[in-house]
């Protein structure tokens, strides 16, 4: 778009908030072709979509790494989202796109940039919900990017043949690399949306922030980014557990290829899609000895992660999300599979005297999980005495919103449920005024994040770096945002004592 010049007496009429509207200039050239967008909701936002970042990953490249992007001549126009990955409906195998919102008048400027990173079970999700829409964020001065992985079958596959044909001796980790492929096209590209490649924040939620654990805990993404943000996804998910070994992918991958009757890797690509995804089901990310040399809480234990600062936390009502009813005599018989000889610590602290009561505890019991991963997420980054940590907790309950199914008042500060407030996206939700103000102040603090590596700022309620021994609680982020109670030591102690039994 060219900058056009009105008279100033027409400049007055439309008022001084119009002299400062500008936007940066199309085409903008990148390294593989030039793009033009298109106008966001103000005249100084520019919306790009559907940027290749990386070649389709189709026929002799199905679970290969990324590969370049092909050169294309003339403008291309960036103004329809990328076809989601598969499995998603109405997916793609070509589907590595992403997007670009900014408010910066010109390529000279060097406004932070946040990478977003969808969730989904590394299975679904995209980066075209309309909740990760980025603009209200970019307003607020930063260059918002998000983008498409490999999921399932196509994003995390493993198989002998595989192995042997990297120049790395691994597999599996496909969707990963993706996110590499795309913060490496931010590294190259950015500038020119007026961005600064040195100032990349990457955040995520669900298995997009346990893929912001595994980019801290990779040596591949060593430099990409220098802040990161997690939102109920931990070094290991949301539950206490281990990674998958390239041993036992590659077994997988093995399996699923009897199934299909295929013989070598030529006549896996060959397969068509529906037929791979009635085949084999993605793990999410393993422990390929390259990609990720450890287990990712590992890495985090022996301090051997990219130590950045770390903004981290989860929701109230985690569970609300996953669980399915049960009952007390359930309840007990898990609490006794999982946990052993740990389990009557447990069920002292969960109580399943009724079903109702077994119901309840299960609730709390995977919230206070989910709490436990992100504090030590946070606890393992202070503990490198490089950077610094904050912590929060979400409480607020979002109103009820007719035909949503998930994320309604009955379910609940529930999974996901903050991220609308993350990226101050109402979208037809029926917000009041409590979730309006809660929604500009963790916007506010995210992108003051991205910005300073620190969310505090001026006229927000003061946010505490997390400290184990001085400033053990989180921020609560509420009806009202405020500092919260001190965590319950039993429940820390026990989650650990679990913990440390998994990893003997």
């Amino acid at each position: 778009m060219t900058r056009t010049s009105f008279p100033i007496a027409l400049a007055v009429t439309l008022g001084t908030a119009w002299l400062a509207a500008a936007a940066v200039n199309d085409p903008v050239r990148l390294d593989a072709g030039q793009v033009s967008g298109t106008a966001g909701s103000t005249p100084e936002m520019r919306i790009y979509k559907g940027i290749p970042y990386a070649a389709p990953p189709v026929g002799n490249l199905r679970w290969r790494a990324p590969q370049p992007a092909p050169h294309w001549d003339g403008v291309r126009k960036a103004e329809a989202l990328g076809s989601p990955c598969l499995p998603n409906m109405r997916g793609s195998e070509d589907c590595l796109y992403l997007n670009v919102w900014t408010a910066a008048k010109s390529a000279s400027e060097k406004h932070p940039v946040m990478v977003w990173i969808y969730g989904g079970g590394f299975n679904t999700g995209s980066a075209s919900q309309p909740d990760y829409d980025g603009g209200n964020l970019a307003k607020k001065g930063v260059v918002v990017v998000t983008f498409n992985y490999r999921l399932g079958p196509f994003g995390f596959f493993s198989h002998p043949e595989l192995t042997k044909e990297s120049d790395r001796g691994a597999s599996g980790n496909q969707g990963l690399m993706d996110m590499v492929a795309a913060l490496q096209w931010v590294q190259k590209n950015i500038a020119a949306f007026g961005g600064d490649p040195r100032k990349v924040t990457i955040f995520g939620e669900s298995a997009g922030s346990m893929a912001v654990a595994d980019l801290m805990a990779s040596p591949q993404a060593k430099g990409l980014f220098i802040r990161a943000i997690g939102e109920s996804g931990g070094l290991m998910g949301l539950s206490i557990g281990r990674m998958r070994s390239l041993v036992d992918s590659e077994q997988a991958g093995v399996k699923a290829a009897e199934t299909l009757g295929a013989k070598s890797l030529a006549e896996l690509r060959a397969q068509p899609a529906e037929a791979i995804q009635k085949a084999a089901r993605g793990a999410g990310a393993i422990v390929d000895g390259w990609f990720l040399p450890v287990d990712t809480d590992t890495a985090f234990l022996q301090g051997k992660q990219n130590a950045v600062p770390v903004l981290v936390g989860s929701n109230k009502d985690e569970g609300t999300f996953f669980l399915q009813p049960t009952t007390a005599d359930k309840f007990r018989e898990q609490a006794q599979r999982r946990f052993g000889d740990l389990a009557d610590s447990f069920l002292r602290i969960y109580p399943a005297g009724s079903d109702e009561e077994a119901n309840a505890s299960a609730l709390r019991a995977f919230a206070d999980e989910a709490g436990w991963m992100m504090r030590t997420w946070a606890r393992d980054e202070v503990k490198t005495g490089k950077t610094k940590a904050y912590l929060y907790f979400f409480t607020h309950e979002p109103p009820a919103t007719p035909g949503r199914g998930r994320g309604g008042r009955g379910r609940g500060a529930t999974h996901v449920a903050e991220v609308p407030y993350v990226f101050q996206n109402q979208n037809n939700r029926p917000w009041t005024d409590v979730d309006h103000q809660l929604s500009d102040t963790m916007s506010s603090y995210w992108v003051n994040f991205a910005t300073n590596g620190d969310p505090n700022g001026k006229g927000l309620p003061k946010w505490p770096a997390f400290d184990e021994n001085k400033n053990p609680a989180p921020i609560v982020l509420g009806d009202t945002v405020e500092a919260g109670p001190a965590p319950d030591a039993a429940k820390l102690n026990f989650y650990q004592a679990v913990y440390d039994k998994e990893k003997r």
